[in-house]
C-alpha cells in the first residue's frame, strides 16, 4: 500500500512539474510571437514612410542644402569603410588574446588580473572610449579627424566584448576534441587550429557582429 501511495504521489508529482513546464513553454512562446509581431510592424510602418524617399539620388548623392538633391554617399561609405576596419582590427586581436588567456596562459595572479581589467573595460561607457579616442589617436597620434581614429577607437570599445565572448566560445569546446588531437600527435596549437577554433567560431562571429 505504501508502494502504491508513494507511486501515486510521484506520478502527481511529474504530472504537475510536466504541466508546469508546458505552460512555461508556451508562455515563452507567446512572448516571442509578440515581440516578432511588434517588431514586423514597426519594420513594416518605417517602410511605408520611407520607401517613396528611397532612389539612386539618395543613396549616392551628397549632402546638399536642397532636400530633392541631398544624399548619404558619404555617409554611407565611411560608415562602410569604419565598420570594415573595426572588424579587421578588433576581430585578430580578441580572438589572439582569448586563445592565449583559455589555452596558453598559466594559471597565476597576473592572468586573473588580465581577466579581470578586461572584465571590467567591458563596462566602460562608450563616452570614455571616445575621449580616450580623441586625445590618444586625433591628437597624440595626429590621425585628425579620419576613419582610421574613429575605426580604432571603435576597436577599443569592442575589443573586450569580443574577448569575452571568444572565451566563452572556446571554453564550451568539449575537452575530448583537444585531447584526442594530442593523442594522434598533434601539437597544442594543431589542436587549437584545426579542434577548437572552427568549433568556437560561431561564438566568436557572435561577439563580433555584438
Amino acid at each position: 500500500g505504501g508502494i502504491g501511495a508513494g507511486g501515486s504521489l510521484f506520478d502527481t508529482r511529474h504530472g504537475t512539474r510536466r504541466r508546469v513546464g508546458v505552460l512555461f513553454a508556451a508562455v515563452c512562446f507567446i512572448a516571442t510571437v509578440v515581440g516578432i509581431v511588434f517588431l514586423a510592424v514597426l519594420l513594416i510602418d518605417i517602410w511605408r514612410d520611407g520607401a517613396s524617399r528611397l532612389s539612386t539620388t539618395f543613396l549616392s548623392g551628397y549632402p546638399s542644402r536642397f532636400p530633392s538633391r541631398a544624399g548619404i554617399r558619404p555617409a554611407l561609405v565611411g560608415s562602410l569603410w569604419t565598420l570594415s576596419l573595426t572588424a579587421l582590427i578588433s576581430f585578430p586581436l580578441g580572438v589572439g588574446t582569448a586563445v592565449w588567456l583559455e589555452e596558453y596562459a598559466p594559471k597565476n595572479r597576473l592572468a586573473r588580473y588580465i581577466q579581470i581589467n578586461i572584465a571590467n573595460l567591458a563596462g566602460v561607457p562608450s563616452i570614455v572610449y571616445g575621449i580616450l579616442g580623441l586625445a590618444l589617436f586625433v591628437r597624440a597620434l595626429a590621425l585628425g579627424q579620419s576613419v582610421l581614429a574613429g575605426a580604432l577607437t571603435l576597436a577599443l570599445l569592442i575589443l573586450p566584448v569580443i574577448i569575452i565572448a571568444s572565451q566563452e566560445a572556446i571554453r564550451a569546446v568539449p575537452n575530448s576534441l583537444r585531447l584526442g588531437a594530442y593523442a594522434l600527435g598533434a601539437t597544442r596549437w594543431e589542436a587549437i587550429r584545426h579542434q577548437v577554433l572552427p568549433q568556437a567560431l560561431a561564438g566568436m562571429l557572435t561577439g563580433t557582429i555584438i
